[in-house]
C-alpha cells in the first residue's frame, strides 16, 4: 500500500465517521485555541511590559545626579551621594559614549511657586529638559503632548501634580488646556529677608505618567536656565548660594537592554557620578513574568494533552470498529506498516484540522481579551497591551505542533490496529 493509498483510506475514514471525528476535531481545536490564546497574550504582555520598562518608563533608565557616588552606590537602587560633582556638556557627551546607552537627556531643576486658577498653590520643582528628542525621554504621555522645544509658555505635569490637586487619575486630559502661574524665588542681595519672584504664565499641554527627576512640572530647558540666571542674579559677589553650580542638575540615561542596567551604572560610577535605577525591581518583574509564562504554558499543555488523549481514544474505537476491514486488507496482502500508516495519517488529518481551527479561534480570543484589558487600562489612565501584528511563527507552530501531537497520540492505536490478526477481522463478519 502506497502513501497515496493510505491517505485516501484515512480521508475516507474521517468522512465515514463524521460525528466522532468532528467531536475529536473540536476537542483538539479547543485545546489548541486555549494554548494559542494564552501564549499570544503572554507574549504580547511580556513584550509590552518589557517595552514599557525599557523605553516608556523610568525602570529602563538611570537617573544620574550632579553628585559624586558613595562607596555603596551599586549595592542599592537608591541614590547615594558623596559630595557634589559638576555635570556639564562634556560629561554628558561622555555618558552618551558609554556602551549600551541609547540616549542621555540632561535636565536642570528649579524651585518654584505655582498658582492655579482654582487656588491650589504649592511650592514644587520645575524641571527643564532638552525636548528636541521627545521620544528619547523615558516618560509615557497620558494626555496631550510634551511642550514644544524652546517654548517659554508651555508645561507638562505629572501624575504627582494630579494627586496634589486631588484630581481623578482616570481622566488626566481634564488638566490639558488649563493655565498656571509659576514664580522662581530669589533672595535679594545683601541677605535681606525679602523675596522676589520671576513670574511667567504657562499653558498645560500634556500629562505624563512618570516624574522626571523630582519635579511636578516639565518644561523646555531654556525656561529653567532663565530661572537659574534670575535666581543667581540676586546673589552678591562672594556670597554663598544654596543653588547648585553645575550646568545640569542631572541626566536620564536610557539603556538599550534591561540586562545591561548594572553594567551601565558601574560605568557611570567610574565616570564620577552618583546614580540610581530600580534594577532589582526590574529583575524581580522579569522573574515573575517568566513564572507567569510557565504557569500559562502548563495550563495550555494540559488542555492540549487532553486533546491528544481524545485522539487516541477515538482511534482505538475506530480500530475496534474496523476489525473486518483490517482483516480483509491483510488477507489481500496489506502489511502491518500499511495499517499503521493508515491510522497515523488519519490522526494527522484530524490533528491538522483541529489545530487550524483552534489557532484561528485562539487568535480571535486573544484579540477579544486584549481589547477588554485595553479598555480597562484606558479607564484608569494607563497604556494598553494592544497585540498588534501576530507573529507568523505562532499559527505555524500551533498547527505543526498539534499535528505532531496528534501523530504521537495515534502511535499506540495504530500499533494495536496493525497487530490485529487477519483471521480476527474476517471472523468478526
Amino acid at each position: 500500500m502506497s502513501w497515496l493509498d493510505a491517505a485516501f483510506l484515512a480521508l475516507r475514514s474521517v468522512t465515514r465517521r463524521p460525528a466522532p471525528n468532528l467531536l475529536t476535531i473540536v476537542a483538539v481545536g479547543l485545546g489548541s485555541a486555549l494554548l494559542v490564546a494564552l501564549g499570544t497574550i503572554a507574549a504580547a504582555a511580556d513584550t509590552r511590559v518589557i517595552g514599557r520598562l525599557s523605553q516608556g518608563g523610568p525602570a529602563g533608565s538611570i537617573r544620574v545626579a550632579a553628585a559624586a557616588p558613595s562607596a555603596a552606590q551599586l549595592d542599592s537602587d537608591s541614590l547615594k551621594t558623596n559630595g557634589a560633582a559638576t555635570l556639564d556638556e562634556a560629561r554628558v557627551d561622555r555618558l552618551r559614549a558609554l556602551p549600551h546607552v541609547s540616549a542621555v537627556i540632561p535636565y536642570l531643576a528649579s524651585p518654584a511657586l505655582v498658582l492655579t486658577s482654582g487656588g491650589n498653590d504649592a511650592f514644587t520643582t520645575v524641571l527643564g529638559a532638552d525636548l528636541a528628542r521627545p521620544t528619547a525621554l523615558p516618560v509615557t504621555i497620558l494626555a496631550g503632548r510634551l511642550p514644544a522645544p524652546g517654548s517659554l509658555t508651555e508645561v507638562a505635569v505629572t501624575l504627582g501634580y494630579l494627586d496634589e490637586l486631588h484630581a481623578n487619575r482616570a481622566h488626566p486630559g481634564l488638566l490639558v488646556g488649563q493655565e498656571v502661574e509659576i514664580a522662581t524665588p530669589r533672595v535679594e542681595a545683601g541677605g535681606a529677608i525679602r523675596y522676589r519672584g520671576r513670574w511667567f504664565r504657562a499653558l498645560i499641554v500634556g500629562v505624563i505618567a512618570q516624574d522626571v527627576g523630582e519635579g511636578d512640572f516639565l518644561v523646555p530647558i531654556e525656561q529653567t536656565r532663565r530661572a537659574r540666571e534670575w535666581a543667581l542674579g540676586g546673589v552678591a559677589d562672594g556670597e554663598e548660594t544654596p543653588l547648585p553650580v553645575s550646568p545640569y542638575s542631572g541626566a536620564l540615561v536610557t539603556v538599550t537592554d534591561l540586562n545591561q542596567i548594572h553594567a551601565v551604572r558601574a560605568e557611570v560610577v567610574r565616570a564620577g557620578f552618583a546614580n540610581s535605577a530600580p534594577e532589582h525591581l526590574v529583575a524581580t518583574v522579569l522573574r515573575y513574568l517568566h513564572i507567569i509564562d510557565i504557569v500559562l504554558g502548563a495550563i495550555g499543555s494540559v488542555a492540549i494533552a487532553v486533546a491528544g488523549l481524545t485522539i487516541a481514544n477515538s482511534l482505538l474505537a475506530a480500530g475496534r470498529e474496523r476489525q473486518r476491514e483490517i482483516g480483509i486488507l491483510k488477507a489481500i496482502g496489506a502489511r502491518n506498516r500499511d495499517i499503521r500508516r493508515w491510522f497515523l495519517l488519519e490522526a494527522l488529518f484530524v490533528g491538522t484540522a483541529g489545530g487550524a481551527i483552534g489557532t484561528i479561534a485562539g487568535i480571535v480570543i486573544a484579540e477579544v481579551v486584549a481589547s477588554a484589558v485595553d479598555g480597562y487600562l484606558a479607564s484608569i489612565g494607563q497604556a494598553g497591551i494592544a497585540l498588534g501584528a501576530i507573529p507568523a511563527w505562532i499559527p505555524v507552530a500551533s498547527v505543526a505542533g498539534t499535528a505532531l501531537l496528534a501523530v504521537a497520540a495515534g502511535l499506540i492505536p495504530a500499533e494495536v490496529a496493525a497487530r490485529r490478526p487477519a483471521q480476527e477481522g474476517i471472523s468478526a463478519q
